[in-house]
């Protein structure tokens, strides 16, 4: 089931965020963050009006998906950028599919013109998976980050 994120699926959402810093290139950070970081990163979302969607499933927060400005200058207003984390625990049973489309769903319906993911140009199933919604490769930033004791490049796709 796809539901707005309340306070109470802010653990289970630190839990699917940490796992990706600190096993997986999906985020260029190196620390794990704290529950009180979750919550002001929550509050910011609600206070902007933007979405945070979670994937509950048996009771547990399997995946999480939200959007935000893509860029802080007005001419960007219709720009916006989003990302998708599914738990590892709940991976290949279609839950980031399901998050994504109502993710585009949402932003259609706001009249944003253009969504943008900046993915690790490693990880082919997250671009396959935008490639099956029409998204297409825009460009990449070669190392753009450091992690692993690796060079990481940065793709761009809308």
């Amino acid at each position: 089931m796809i539901k707005e994120a309340t306070e109470k699926d802010l653990p289970g959402i630190l839990d699917i965020y940490n796992e990706a810093i600190l096993n997986t290139t999906a985020v260029y950070d190196y620390t794990a963050h704290t529950l009180d970081e979750r919550k002001e990163w929550f509050n910011i979302k609600k206070q902007g009006g933007y979405p945070l969607l979670v994937y509950e499933k048996d009771g547990y927060v399997a995946g999480f998906a939200t959007f935000g400005p893509f860029r802080a200058w007005p001419a960007y207003k219709y720009t916006i950028e989003h990302s998708v984390y599914v738990s590892k625990d709940f991976r290949n049973e279609g839950i980031a599919t399901k998050l994504l489309e109502e993710i585009l769903n949402i932003a259609s319906k706001r009249e944003y013109a253009t969504l943008v993911a900046g993915i690790d140009a490693a990880n082919e199933i997250s671009i396959k998976l935008h490639e099956k919604f029409g998204f297409q490769y825009c460009g990449v930033i070669k190392s753009a980050g450091y992690k692993f004791g690796k060079w990481l490049d940065l793709a761009f796709i809308n």
